[in-house]
């Protein structure tokens, strides 16, 4: 009960925090789910540490980077970029390298009549720049000289006058991408691993090596605006259709086809021209006459809004990026203008929040649990409602093997036709081919308690996940009828959200090997996973949890078995805290609104509308009554039981605080009056006190359940607040966003509120002692 609770509650905030978030701000924008994570921030930039800024060319080895220059009998000097980790980025090192790679092998040679760009890995091209020469920087305006000789050196490689090709397998991103850009014709393979796109958007800056300025003349301006400002990728049809690529051939034809085409375009039997297709006249007046693009700024700036809240400077930053160019024909004042946009956002506390939310999820990807002698290679799930049937969906999708079980014929068909809606969508969207569709549909076995065979299936299960209903007996009873018919190797995994791992582990025969694996849903695109070992959970169950977590697609962190685990307790002193501002005198719209405006994805009203007011309602009582202690107090959560008791079940009823008539929702005359009657004070509260309200008593549980060691470092708290509650990205989640806000600040503001209000304000004894120290939670 409690985790379909948080997780649909979780699901609709997550969702909306995504698209409020810049990956989706433009009209075309990213579909739902955007954070699944694919969670793109990751290709956004490499993690790879370099060597420090302001190494000289004649410092670096060359052949670090590059393989040696081939030039074939035709005049076609062929460089291949070889970095020394698995994904090429675009370093200090790496720039200063291909500046000396460039003046030594090709610039100065008459033979060369034209050149081929190729990665010599053979999974990807550029996948971008590196995120640590910016990290490093503290002052970063000494970014601008930087970004200025990285364009001079694109410069000088077109006053070569010799055509150049750009041969892409695997991602070209950020960076790589921009590479492309300047060369004269892009070829890419038609492999499922190339994908090309500008995602700087995602940790609060802009493509810096000219993207703004190269892209939008060559696939027309809204086309250039939707991918900088959504950060999407971009597949070879779509990019063959749109003009950012001029040929798409097979893997094993990539390098060849772009030596051909070098050759064709040295001896002038191919020409190209700028933009690749002419301008339909409905895009020629749009993009191209006053009143057009009056109108397209003016909608582009609307969806901007709409899905940031104008909290992200890095949209705009792009627009105006983008107006420059249209404005002005002088190159190096456009390059000028991008790189001081680029600077400026580098400088801001939204860029550097969002890229240790890069950070935190690049580090969640290892673990220190060990590895695991037994390899999972096939998953049982147990229980085909939506929480089971999305739990199949991922994994089936990662090529593991699923035992789909529902006690009924009736549940197990109603879990399969969700899954292969789901995937029919994304057939009929392109998002899946055939082939895909049918491989997952052919990993899926489902069985019920009318199949003979199902514990001979279940005798070759590595891992069982168990998706039931949230009654400790049943879950006993499930926990010792599956370890009679699996492999003693068999992991079992319990999806509970309420229920301590520990009191399932009883009924286990083999407790060390049970752990607590708790989804949010809809599980296709709810990014996080908590597992939760207890007590006597070993290590090597945990790293198997991990490993098949990581490998589904979600982002883990580890958290202690405690009631409501981390996510759902830090929620627990925010639902009590609206019902208390209520009680002040906030009006509902206040309430929404104020927490919009901080930046989470719904204000608190909606949110518990959509979620069920009967589901709010039952984790609010079931967290009043766990171990929380005064943190649970001030507020009076019947506000929620007793609207159940009129029927007011939110959304799905068509009354909550909101009345809902189709798209529209309004709060009627007697919603408007049981407010005014539940109120026992006007205070006059303000957005701002508001927001500080429910804030503090949302970043302080985070912050005690780091003291409680319930979670093992700020990283996990933020990612995990993030990715599971939708706290504000561009604030970096709760350790962050005390960090800069200032801890010792902070705590005397709360105190204050404690002086005011109550003590369920005071602040934990470890941000009391943050202060003191003025340390920050992170580095």
């Amino acid at each position: 009960m409690l985790r379909s609770t948080t997780a649909n509650m979780l699901a609709r905030a997550l969702v909306r925090s995504v698209r409020r978030a810049p990956p989706s701000v433009f009209m075309k924008s990213a579909p739902n789910g955007v954070l699944r994570t694919s969670l793109p921030l990751s290709r956004a930039f490499s993690a790879q540490p370099v060597a420090p800024a302001g190494a000289s060319a004649g410092e670096v080895d060359v052949g670090k980077y590059f393989k040696p220059v081939e030039v074939t009998p035709s005049g076609v000097a062929i460089v291949r970029l070889d970095g020394p980790k698995p994904v090429n980025t675009i370093s200090f090192e790496m720039s200063a390298a291909a500046k000396a790679m460039w003046n030594a092998e090709i610039a100065p040679r008459n033979d060369v009549k034209a050149v081929v760009f190729i990665s010599a890995k053979s999974d990807n091209f550029i996948a971008g720049a590196d995120i640590q020469d910016i990290k490093n920087m503290e002052d970063k305006s000494q970014l601008l000289p930087i970004i200025e000789d990285g364009i001079d050196f694109f410069k000088d490689m077109k006053a070569k006058g010799v055509p150049m090709v750009c041969a892409i397998n695997g991602p070209a991103l950020g960076g790589g991408l921009e590479w492309a850009l300047w060369c004269d014709y892009r070829v890419c393979s038609d492999s499922s691993k190339t994908k090309m796109g500008l995602p700087e958007v995602k940790l609060g800056l802009l493509p810096g090596f000219g993207g703004t300025q190269n892209l939008f003349p060559l696939v027309g301006v809204q086309a250039a605006m939707d991918m900088m400002l959504t950060g999407k990728d971009i597949r070879p049809p779509k990019a063959k259709k749109m003009g950012l690529v001029d040929l798409v051939v097979s893997e094993h034809q990539l390098e060849g086809a772009a030596i051909a085409a070098a050759e064709d375009l040295a001896s002038g039997k191919v020409k190209v021209k700028v933009p690749r297709k002419p301008k339909s006249w409905m895009n020629w007046a749009i993009e191209d006459t006053p009143p057009g693009q009056n109108k397209m700024w003016e909608t582009i700036n609307k969806m901007v809004m709409k899905n940031t809240n104008g909290v992200y400077p890095a949209p705009f930053a792009i627009i105006d990026c983008v107006k420059e160019g249209l404005k002005s024909s002088d190159m190096d004042a456009r390059y000028k203008f991008e790189r001081e946009k680029f600077a400026e956002l580098a400088a801001t506390s939204e860029s550097a929040s969002l890229i240790g939310i890069f950070d935190g999820m690049t580090a969640l990807k290892k673990h220190s649990f060990g590895e695991p002698e037994h390899k999972v290679k096939s998953v049982a799930v147990l229980g085909a409602g939506l929480m089971g049937a999305g739990i199949a969906q991922i994994s089936a999708e990662k090529g593991y093997r699923v035992l789909l079980k529902d006690k009924f014929d009736e549940g197990l068909a109603k879990g399969e036709a969700y899954i292969n809606g789901n995937w029919d969508k994304k057939l009929k969207r392109k998002r899946m081919t055939k082939h895909k569709h049918n491989q997952n549909t052919a990993n899926v076995v489902g069985l019920s308690d009318n199949t003979e065979s199902w514990k001979d299936h279940f005798g070759k299960a590595d891992m069982v996940i168990e998706a039931v209903f949230e009654d400790i007996n049943l879950k006993h009873k499930v926990v010792k009828e599956i370890e009679e018919v699996t492999p003693d190797h068999c992991i079992f995994a319990t999806n509970t959200s309420a229920i301590p791992i520990a009191d399932i582990a009883k009924a286990s025969k083999r407790p060390e090997q049970l752990v607590g694996m708790h989804y949010f849903s809809p599980v296709p695109s709810m990014p996080l996973l908590e597992i939760i070992p207890h007590a006597g959970t070993s290590d090597l169950t945990t790293a198997s949890a991990y490993n098949v977590g990581t490998k589904q697609g979600k982002t883990c962190i580890a958290v202690k078995d405690v009631p409501g685990f981390y996510v759902n307790r830090c929620l627990g002193p925010f639902l009590v805290e609206v019902s208390a501002l209520a009680k002040d005198g906030a009006s509902l719209e206040l309430l929404d609104k104020s927490m919009l405006n901080f930046g989470m994805p719904v204000g608190p009203v909606t949110l518990a509308d959509e979620v069920g007011i009967d589901v709010a309602n039952h984790v609010a009582q079931f967290l009043s009554k766990a171990d929380l202690g005064v943190r649970m107090t001030g507020g009076d959560i019947s506000l929620m039981g007793e609207m159940v008791e009129k029927g007011w079940l939110g959304k799905k009823s068509g009354q909550g605080f909101y009345t809902y008539d189709g798209k529209k929702k309004t709060i009627s005359a007697e919603v408007k009056q049981y407010a005014k009657d539940f109120a026992d004070r006007d205070l006059g509260l303000t957005e701002e006190d508001v927001q500080n309200r429910i804030v503090s008593r949302f970043v302080n549980e985070a912050v005690k359940c780091l003291e409680d060691e319930i979670i093992s470092d700020p990283v996990n708290g933020d990612i995990g607040l993030i990715f599971g509650t939708g706290f504000a990205p561009f604030r970096g989640g709760p350790f962050r966003y005390l960090d800069t806000y200032g801890i010792d600040k902070y705590v005397a503001m709360m105190n204050g509120f404690a002086e005011t209000y109550g003590p369920q304000f005071e602040p934990c004894q470890l941000m009391k002692d943050m202060a003191a120290s003025g340390k920050k939670f992170h580095k």
